[in-house]
């Protein structure tokens, strides 16, 4: 794939802020052609440069995997002169990415309002924990807080026990996801609809993390019932389970719909299962799902991972081994389906990252490089579009603007 080609090639992103929600907004736009700028602290740039543990040649490995296909410039957007340089990028751009507090973009004289003079066709898409309204909106807020208090934490994890995290950063993720939404439906809606007109998008980690709870707000309205957490099943629904194996994995087994459980009884050659009558309907298998999914692990604990995958297979009932990374990487399907992507880096050499999701069979996306190397790499080509000389870029810099 040619640099910059794919559905969002031509939109010019301007990405400023740090860490994960944010600027896994600018990664959706450049994994699919845009032309991601991230505007990084002059010096330490971004603080995802050094995050995570481990570690290869000296370099953190989370950031490629955040910051690929995006070109990196530094600016001090505390200083007057920084702010004017944004302000005449911006006036070029098609959409600002942020995820500062709350009022942060105001004081430093960069509200919407003033952005949108400057530029009436920018999308502003704004990040934040709480939102950019509402009582809290001026209180910090990062994904743990956010999962916590937009409930998806509450029905995770086990009845009497402390509400576990999660393993990654969820609500960072969806809240980005959420975002890039918005961000696209902005744009389509400005040179489809709206005249050229761009607007803020509001996107917040607990909104984010609240949208995600299904019908539990309905269920608490009309019948008083609050959601609880519910191990590794789902209260009143059975089979949907992990099961054990012989080798010692586990399986998910999700055949809760009645002609699914037919095919589960045919493949534990317990046919007579389907028509007792403590399992025959949907209704009646989660009145009895303790003692049914005992009697279905009974049964996996018998096989290993592989003797239970083929049986399944042949029956055409739904599951799926839990997987580690180390189980993601070699199985052929996720190298099928170019999700391990290997990107040749003079920092890491040859490194596997996570492919492109989802596939476009017209305008696919694709990963050019793993980011930049050190902050402000594309200063030069990118203030050169907005008339700056080589001149100019020096003296900002020995002013410690750039």
């Amino acid at each position: 794939m040619s640099k910059h080609t794919g559905p969002l090639a031509g939109l010019r992103v301007v990405e400023m802020g740090q860490l994960l929600a944010g600027p896994f907004v600018g990664t959706r736009c450049a994994d699919f052609g845009a032309e991601v700028i991230k505007v990084e602290t002059p010096g330490s740039g971004d603080p995802m440069r050094n995050w995570g543990h481990n570690r290869h040649n000296g370099h953190g490995l989370w950031w490629p995997i955040l910051a690929r296909n995006k070109k990196s410039i530094t600016v001090n957007l505390r200083e007057a002169r920084g702010q004017e340089l944004v302000r005449k990028l911006l006036a070029e751009a098609d959409a600002l990415i942020e995820n500062f507090k709350p009022g942060t973009l105001e004081k430093w004289g960069l509200s919407p309002e003033e952005l949108h003079r400057i530029n009436p066709r920018l999308v502003i898409v704004r990040v934040s924990g709480f939102g950019q309204t509402g009582p809290y909106s001026s209180r910090p807020g990062f994904a743990s807080v956010g999962e916590a208090m937009g409930g998806i934490r509450y029905v995770n994890g086990f009845p009497d026990q402390p509400s576990p995290r999660f393993g990654l950063s969820l609500g960072d993720t969806l809240t980005a996801l959420f975002a890039f939404e918005g961000l696209m439906m902005a744009l389509y809606w400005r040179d489809a609809q709206g005249g050229g007109k761009g607007q803020v998008v509001d996107a917040s980690i607990v909104d984010s993390c609240f949208s995600m709870l299904e019908s539990a707000v309905a269920e608490y309205d009309k019948c008083g019932v609050v959601r609880e957490p519910s191990g590794t099943g789902l209260k009143n629904v059975s089979p949907s389970n992990s099961f054990p194996t012989a080798d010692g994995g586990w399986t998910v087994i999700a055949a809760n719909l009645d002609p699914m459980f037919r095919r589960l009884c045919a493949a534990m050659e317990r046919p007579e299962l389907a028509d007792d009558p403590r399992y025959v309907t949907h209704l009646k298998r989660g009145e009895h799902a303790e003692e049914l999914d005992g009697l279905i692990a009974d049964w996996t604990r018998t096989l290993s991972s592989e003797e239970l995958a083929a049986r399944l297979d042949r029956h055409g009932v739904v599951y799926g081994p839990i997987y580690s990374i180390a189980d993601i990487v070699k199985d052929p399907h996720f190298q099928a389906r170019e999700m391990i992507r290997r990107i040749d880096d003079p920092r890491f050499g040859d490194l596997a990252v996570p492919g492109i999701a989802p596939k476009l069979t017209e305008t696919p996306g694709d990963i050019e490089w793993l980011g930049a190397e050190h902050p402000g790499q594309h200063n030069a080509e990118v203030y050169a579009s907005i008339g700056l000389t080589q001149e100019d870029l020096d003296g900002l810099e020995k002013d410690g603007i750039l």
